[in-house]
């Protein structure tokens, strides 16, 4: 069968296609896992964000697919949904399936059967669940003892049971397919970059987090020598950077020193990685984890800092991960000591906050803006998101306190949740107004890292980076919430894919 699967061209307002186009791992790793006579295309749509509709109907047309999967966040879903009316109208006999978080957390939403109408859903990791999906519909069998699916049966959904995680040994997840993409320009900072994956799950219960209802609170791994292959193929499909996008790499820190060092005994440490890290893990072990990391070839640290205000990590519950140990007791926050021990070794650091939680006040926000300033190489601050069936949405429905049911809003930087102090809109308010000056004060590392990049699209740049403004507001002869009114505009503006 033809296969056609796609990730949704809705993009983070950190992550702006200008800068950085990720490709989507779970994809090639669908593609990867599948019967190998099937015939598989993967296509991100981010790398067309402003020619999604012509990029699909082509890619139809051409493809004649069989079977079409989308991967879609919950801000996602309404995008995900014209594309599924969008394939329907140009190959109404096609078998559409839907995976991911959103549709893995909130199947009922894609139970529709007058907008976006799906035939599957495919419930939390993919990869087994897709290929036993094929062969089911390939030998017109019954789709009613496949773990982890759900299924349309003319009017009428029906849920299966829950599919256990995978537990990533031997052959049973192969590699990711890379070969199947079909488009191209994975690039950050002007070159080109890939995602590896070395393990799946987390053991710790944040309240925001998705990932324990995914998958189940578990740490799973994949052998060192895989994930060097892996390194290796991404590699030779022309990669010159790597994010490693699992969930918690640092969970079990003695694996990352060993991946670490196989890294630099193959020779894989020319190229820059960027990974996601605990504060607690960096800051217990800096003195040996953070030399080793640079050594390999880590560039860019992601700290899950989430905020510095001890009441407002005990709501996030996310004390446990951000908590520095001495001698066995606690010893306060691990924030500053884990940017320490990165900046000494000469890696940066992306640092995740949560500001506008419901008791935050002007000032709490304030002091996590301030700590930005004072710390992070690059913010990547964000507002408390009402995802599906995470404990802090449980919590926000008890007290009432979603103010915006719009998911396509819930792209972490659209404050939508009531706070006891301020308005959404000036929670927004002071997280733009700081944000985008923090992160101006990165361009010299940038230009130093890539300058002809820099040199190039300095200007566009400057003009995503500080739109709604004018010459007006830089000298201070108009008031910031007008730029800031027309910047939300311009945003809403701008998640109108097709």
């Amino acid at each position: 069968m033809n296969i056609l699967l796609l990730s949704m061209p809705d993009s983070f307002e950190h992550m702006p296609s200008l800068v950085v186009r990720i490709p989507n791992g779970a994809l090639t790793s669908l593609a990867g896992n599948v019967d190998p006579h099937h015939h598989v295309a993967v296509a991100d749509l981010i790398l067309v964000q402003r020619r999604v509709r012509a990029t699909v109907e082509r890619l139809v047309r051409e493809l004649r697919p069989d079977v079409v999967g989308l991967s879609v966040m919950t801000f996602q879903r309404k995008t995900a949904r014209k594309i599924i009316n969008l394939i329907r109208q140009i190959k109404p006999d096609v078998k559409i399936v839907v995976g991911g978080f959103d549709p893995s957390l909130d199947p009922a939403a894609y139970c529709d059967l007058t907008d976006g109408v799906v035939d599957f859903i495919v419930r939390g990791e993919g990869e087994i669940t897709f290929r036993e999906l094929l062969r089911a519909i390939e030998n017109n069998a019954s789709y009613a003892n496949i773990a982890g699916l759900s299924y349309r049966d003319a009017d009428q959904f029906y849920h299966n049971v829950d599919r256990p995680a995978h537990r990533l040994l031997g052959e049973e997840i192969r590699p990711p397919d890379r070969s199947a993409r079909v488009l191209q320009g994975y690039t950050c900072l002007g070159r080109q970059i890939d995602v590896i994956e070395t393990s799946r799950g987390c053991t710790f219960d944040c309240s925001f987090c998705s990932i324990i209802e995914m998958l189940g609170r578990n740490f799973r791994t994949y052998p060192i020598e895989r994930v060097l292959d892996d390194i290796r193929d991404a590699q030779k499909h022309g990669a010159r950077l790597i994010f490693f996008i699992d969930d918690n790499i640092t969970l079990n820190v003695r694996r990352f020193e060993q991946l670490c060092r196989a890294i630099i005994a193959a020779g894989l440490n020319n190229i820059d990685y960027t990974v996601q890290a605990m504060t607690s893990a960096i800051a217990n072990h800096g003195e040996t984890l953070a030399p080793l990391m640079r050594q390999a070839g880590f560039r860019y640290v992601f700290l899950g800092i989430e905020n510095i205000v001890e009441e407002d990590l005990q709501f996030l519950r996310a004390n446990p991960k951000n908590t520095k140990r001495e001698h066995g007791h606690q010893a306060g926050n691990a924030s500053i000591k884990a940017i320490e021990y990165i900046h000494h070794n000469h890696m940066y650091v992306i640092g995740g906050l949560i500001v506008g939680n419901p008791d935050d006040t002007r000032q709490s926000i304030q002091a996590n803006l301030d700590f930005a300033r004072e710390y992070i190489d690059w913010p990547y601050i964000q507002h408390p998101m009402p995802y599906p069936r995470t404990p802090m949405t449980r919590d926000f429905q008890e007290r009432q306190l979603i103010l915006n049911q719009q998911v396509e809003e819930y792209d972490g930087t659209t404050s939508v949740i009531r706070t006891e102090h301020l308005t959404v809109g000036e929670v927004e308010f002071m997280r733009w107004q700081a944000e985008r000056w923090i992160k101006a004060r990165h361009v010299p590392v940038v230009f130093a890292h890539a300058p002809l990049f820099t040199l190039r699209m300095l200007p566009q740049l400057a003009a995503w980076h500080f739109r709604g403004s004018t010459l007006l507001n830089f000298l201070g002869l108009e008031d910031e919430h007008k730029a800031f009114e027309r910047y939300r505009t311009i945003r809403k503006r701008e998640r109108i894919y097709l």
